[in-house]
Formats: C-alpha cells, structure tokens, sequence
C-alpha cells in the first residue's frame, strides 16, 4: 500500500464569473510567492480539476497551505472548505455542465503566533467521495467559509497551494 500525492498550484485555479479570490504574486527577498487572496467578508471559491491516478479506496486528506497577509493576532483563524465532485468518462451519463458538488466538509486553524505572514496548513479529511475511482475526471473546490464562527482572520488568508493524498489500494 502506497500514499499518491498530488499538488495543485494557484496558478492552475479556475473561476466563476463572482466570488473568487485575487491572483497574487509578492516579490520576497529571495524568491516570488504565489498564492490565491482569499477575502475576509466574502465566501469565494476556487476550482481544480484532477484525475485521481491510482486512487484505491479511502478518504482524501486536503491539504490547504496559505498564511496570512496581514493579521499578527495569534488567536485568529480561517475556515477552510473542500468539496469533489466525480465524473466517469464514457460510464457516468451525467451532464458535466450541471455536475454538483458532494456535501463539503471543512476544518480551521488559527494562526497560533503572532509571526506575521508565518506558512499554515489546515487539513480537511474528505469522506464525501461522490463514488471516486481511478481514471475519473474530478472537480475540487476550494472555500473560505467566512461565515463559520472560527473564521475571524480580518485580512486576506493568501493559499499557496493545495495537497491532495489518498491510498492506492
């Protein structure tokens, strides 16, 4: 039994027509840092979309890196969401424009320092499957639940990547 692990950069990020996040690139010291500029007060998706090669059986762990842009309050936090939405080509006779998202499950983290702009990772076990198999053309997205009482972060929650790992048996 093996761990499959794959990356998806901000750069490979679609969008809907409202409430996504701002493309940003901040030139550091030593080297750029993308990232996707997740809004305090609006609720904005992102969208990846994936093939789970060698996907066995099991949940998805989702692994959302971001820092944030402005806060040094150690005890704010970002809620985080992930949802999947699963499609067999040439077996599912589902329409893939009206395709809908599995219930999304989604975790919090607070910044648990006072560093500014110091690299988090929150993770998200995804147990809604959508019935996921190897070969399928997968959709995930990604939000920030602005809503949800442990989300108080004031700025920008910047997510500079996304991890996604699953068993192949």
């Amino acid at each position: 039994m093996a761990t499959v692990r794959q990356y998806l950069a901000p750069e490979e990020a679609q969008y809907l027509a409202s409430a996504f996040p701002q493309f940003v690139k901040t030139n550091g010291t030593n080297f750029p840092v993308s990232g996707l500029a997740y809004d305090a007060t609006t609720a904005e998706n992102a969208f990846w979309k994936w093939e789970p090669t060698a996907y066995g059986s099991g949940n998805i762990t989702c692994e959302v890196v971001w820092y944030a842009d402005t806060s040094t309050t150690s005890t704010h936090g970002v809620t985080w969401q992930a949802a999947i939405a699963a499609i067999t080509p040439g077996t599912d006779t589902t329409n893939v424009e009206t395709k809908a998202f599995v219930t999304a499950q989604q975790a919090s983290t607070d910044l648990g320092s006072a560093d500014a702009q110091k690299l988090l990772k929150t993770t998200i076990t995804i147990s809604n499957l959508d019935s996921i198999a190897a070969g399928d053309e997968v959709w995930l997205r990604i939000t920030r639940v602005v809503a949800d009482a442990n989300d108080d972060l004031t700025g920008d929650a910047i997510l500079t990547s996304v991890r996604l790992s699953y068993s192949d048996t």
